[in-house]
């Protein structure tokens, strides 16, 4: 198992192609999917045939650390779903390395992506290249935005895009929440590098 990451409950690590099962049961599901892109349950044959591929393409293609990382409960083994950290590609960015996350509903409210977003915030500041983290979503999606500002992200601003098949919240906008390498330092106290990291991946 290539691990790229632990936290106090989790370990991230690399996809593989055996997580297809898993990977199509979160971006199956109505509710993970609610807030994202239209808002549709993705079908498995798109999860197996263009997303997972995708992913594990992103391991030789983007800067050393990134990707995207399955997240599993280390007591448990359990997939829990998964955290990002790419070059910013989301529509209404505009540079930086995107934060991204999405969880199973069995791992809502239970502090998993807030504990996932800092380590890969304090991670991605690890690296001398990353100056600015940045993520959005829905203005609609209050769990998500919480999570931002847990890791240490602050609201930049709203922002309205002209979207093919607006979904349910789209008339109220989308918020970019971002923090550069600076004021991550001064919240931590001022040190000078963020914590020790794994990174075998």
């Amino acid at each position: 198992m290539a691990i790229h990451l632990e936290t106090e409950r989790m370990t991230l690590r690399r996809f593989t192609g055996a997580d297809v099962d898993s990977l199509a049961a979160l971006h199956g599901h109505p509710d993970v999917m609610r807030w994202i892109d239209d808002g549709r349950p993705v079908p498995r044959d798109v999860v197996e045939q263009h997303q997972l591929p995708g992913i594990l393409r992103e391991y030789v293609d983007l800067p050393r650390g990134q990707g995207c990382f399955a997240a599993e409960g280390k007591s448990s083994g359990a997939f829990l779903g998964w955290f990002s950290l790419r070059p910013a590609a989301s529509v209404g960015l505009n540079g930086g390395t995107e934060l991204g996350y999405r969880m199973l509903p069995s791992a809502w409210g239970l502090g998993y992506a807030t504990e996932g977003a800092r380590a890969l915030v304090r991670h991605a500041f690890a690296e001398p290249a990353v100056d600015r983290i940045v993520a959005t979503t829905m203005t609609v999606n209050t769990a998500s935005r919480r999570v931002m500002e847990k890791a240490g992200l602050s609201l930049v601003r709203t922002f309205f895009e002209e979207w093919p098949e607006p979904i349910e919240g789209a008339e109220h906008g989308d918020v970019e929440y971002a923090v550069t390498r600076e004021a991550w330092f001064r919240q931590h106290g001022g040190r000078q590098r963020p914590e020790p990291r794994i990174h075998k991946s």
